[in-house]
Order: C-alpha cells, then sequence, then structure tokens
C-alpha cells in the first residue's frame, strides 16, 4: 500500500509539477484560483472540507515548484450557500482574475454563478452541485462536476426504496430549493413510472422553519410505509425528530445533502437509521488516505462532506491547467474532458456534458452514530 501511495503521489508531482511551461507563460505570475462555497453559516459543514482539501493540494503543489513553475493562488469567497450572495462572490472571483474556480458547493448558488463565469469565460469544477440542468442542459460548456448528477441520485433511492425496503406507499418531501426539489422530482417520476408504489404525498417545507409539524401530519395521515426527502440537514433533522415525536416509525430516506455527520450531531438519537446517498466509499484508495491524513493532521478531526469529492476537484483542474500548458480556457476545458488524473474514486476524465466518468452514488444508513455503507 505504502509504495503504492508513493508511486501515485511521484506520478502527480511529475504531472503538475514539472510539466515543461509554455515559452509564452510568465512564470512570475501566479495561477489564480478561485474557492467558491458556503465557509459559514448553517452549511458550512459542507463548504468548508472542499476549502480546506484545495488548500491542502495546493501547498503540496507550490511545495514541488508550482503549475509550470507557477505559484498557484486560492482566492477564496464566502457564498453562505445562497443564491444571491454567489452572484457577487463570482463576480469579485471575475474581478481578482480567477483563471478557474472549485465550486460553489449548492446547486442554487452555483446555477446564480454560472452566467458570471460564462460571460467571463472561466472553467468552473464543482465538487457537489447535483442538479442535473447544470450539464446537460448545455447553457455552461465551461461548467465541470466531481460527483453525479441528482437524477442519477433519485434513482439510487427509488431503487433502494422500491427492491430493499418494500415500500409501497411513499411520500416525497423537499425544501423546494433547486436542489432539493429537483431531486425529489425525480424521485417521483422514478416511483410513478415504475408502477411498483404510490406516492402519496408530494410536499415542499420552508427552509428554516422550527417546525414541520404541518407536512409531518401529512405523512402520517397519508400512510406512508417511507419517507424520500430532498434537502439539507437542518430540515431533514427537524423532520426526523418530530416524526419520531409522533411515534411515526416510517423509513426515512435522503440524499448527499443529509449524508453528513452534523446531521447525525443535530438529530442525536432520532438520526438511528435514517438513510442517505452519497458517493462510494473509497476509503481504501491511496490518495483517500493520503489527504484524509493530511485533514487530520491540520484539523484534529476527520473530513467532512465532499472532501473526496473537492480532492478529486482539485486534482483535476490543477491536472488540467499542467496538461494544457496555460490559463487559456479552452485549453483547461479540452484538458478536463481529455485528460484521466489519478483521484480518491480512481482515474476520472469527463464526458462533453462536464459529468464526470467514474463517479456513482451508494446508499449509507445511521448505525450506532454514525453512517455505514449498506448498498
Amino acid at each position: 500500500m505504502k509504495s503504492r501511495t508513493l508511486a501515485l503521489l511521484a506520478a502527480l508531482a511529475l504531472t503538475v509539477a514539472c510539466a515543461a511551461p509554455s515559452p509564452a507563460v510568465d512564470t512570475a505570475k501566479p495561477v489564480k484560483i478561485g474557492v467558491a462555497g458556503a465557509h459559514s453559516g448553517d452549511l458550512a459543514s459542507y463548504g468548508l472540507p472542499t476549502l480546506k482539501a484545495a488548500q491542502l493540494i495546493v501547498k503540496d503543489i507550490n511545495e514541488r515548484g508550482g503549475i509550470n513553475g507557477r505559484p498557484v493562488e486560492l482566492l477564496i469567497e464566502d457564498d453562505v450557500c445562497k443564491p444571491e450572495i454567489a452572484t457577487n462572490t463570482a463576480t469579485k472571483l471575475v474581478s481578482a482574475g480567477a483563471h478557474a474556480v472549485i465550486g460553489h458547493i449548492c446547486s442554487g448558488p452555483t446555477r446564480a454563478a454560472l452566467p458570471i463565469y460564462r460571460a467571463a469565460n472561466i472553467p468552473v469544477v464543482s465538487p457537489s452541485a447535483t442538479t442535473p440542468s447544470l450539464t446537460q442542459g448545455g447553457e455552461y460548456p465551461n461548467f465541470f462536476r466531481t460527483i453525479a448528477a441528482d437524477d442519477a441520485q433519485a434513482r439510487t433511492q427509488v431503487d433502494f426504496a422500491l427492491t430493499t425496503l418494500k415500500a409501497k406507499k411513499i411520500a416525497v418531501l423537499h425544501d423546494k430549493g433547486d436542489y432539493g426539489k429537483g431531486l425529489a422530482e425525480y424521485a417521483r417520476d422514478f416511483i410513478t413510472a415504475s408502477g411498483q408504489a404510490e406516492v402519496v404525498l408530494f410536499e415542499g417545507v420552508t427552509p428554516g422553519a422550527v417546525d414541520y409539524s404541518a407536512a409531518v401530519q401529512k405523512v402520517k395521515r397519508s400512510g406512508a410505509d417511507t419517507v424520500l426527502f430532498g434537502g439539507y440537514h437542518p430540515e431533514a433533522s427537524k423532520i426526523v425528530g418530530q416524526m419520531r415525536q409522533k411515534r411515526l416509525t416510517t423509513h426515512f430516506v435522503s440524499d448527499d445533502g443529509v449524508k453528513v455527520d452534523t446531521f447525525i450531531q443535530v438529530a442525536g438519537k432520532d438520526a438511528e437509521g435514517v438513510y442517505a446517498t452519497g458517493p462510494a466509499d473509497v476509503s481504501q484508495n491511496p490518495l483517500t488516505i493520503e489527504y484524509r491524513e493530511k485533514f487530520r493532521q491540520a484539523e484534529g478531526t476527520d473530513p467532512g462532506a465532499f472532501f473526496d469529492n473537492a480532492v478529486a476537484a482539485t486534482l483535476a483542474l490543477t491536472n488540467a491547467i499542467a496538461k494544457a500548458g496555460s490559463t487559456e480556457p479552452k485549453a483547461i476545458a479540452q484538458a478536463l474532458r481529455t485528460e484521466k488524473v489519478a483521484t480518491p474514486f480512481g482515474p476520472i476524465s469527463f464526458d462533453a456534458k462536464g459529468e464526470p466518468v467514474g463517479i456513482g452514488f451508494s446508499i449509507y444508513q445511521v448505525r450506532d452514530g454514525r453512517y455505514v455503507q449498506v448498498q
């Protein structure tokens, strides 16, 4: 294992640090990479692991001499996972001269920011924005992600509910946002098309509310044996807690917005038994081991949600810049699509739409206070 890890790191160093610089490149000028996401607020547990992943990898790159002899500079901006702030965040990064961006973290802010990046012709790689139309609509040809889209996530959830949980009556709840509602709509349509179960409730809840008892009461009246929720951990923890208060033993299946340790910390004992989708367990991959250990040494704790996807995003982007031999946007985008790079998910590249080739979703369950992959 150790020799394999060293070999991978040596290959990465050769790719990023030692590629011959283009004669036209001014090696005195830094490569500027923006990192945009929720670095404060309720959803900081999604954004801060991505920021730390970028910082760890860029530190390694700069210690090896930079990208093609150019140091890498991170431009860090907090969008608090709010679309109205993300547009300002994107404008700041463009004005600061970002050559590429890692982020945003949430789908709504990503959608809000992408027109600004598109106008500036800046490549963007998100570790966690899963709304399908961000890539599949064709509006943002320089957008890439290192996570599968919500249609794939919803399919994984529905197949699990139908096949493993044997669900017959499913209540689909969502937080009315781009991410949560979009995922819920896919799940609803997949359930209906299957003919194996009935959608007995399709309901949106208001993010940030204190009381979701009205929605929980509707779930109870519907006779649902399973709840599918599209959204983030603050709402999910309250809904699950209020379901348990009403003694509902209904299965609760959610998404990668809930597959985060913060959900377990907030929901406490009510989190036990909850299912959530997330990227496959890659804990035995040498690069996963390497960067998770670096995170632990720096932070004294385990990394949170989307850390591995952020490592993949940062490695893919810096590798593409090195292979392109410049910070010219078309060259970077072309390298992202054609050059495979070693990541925690194995070697990946991106298809013509910007979707990652080789990354999918798995099912996890909270058992004894932690998420365990069950399928």
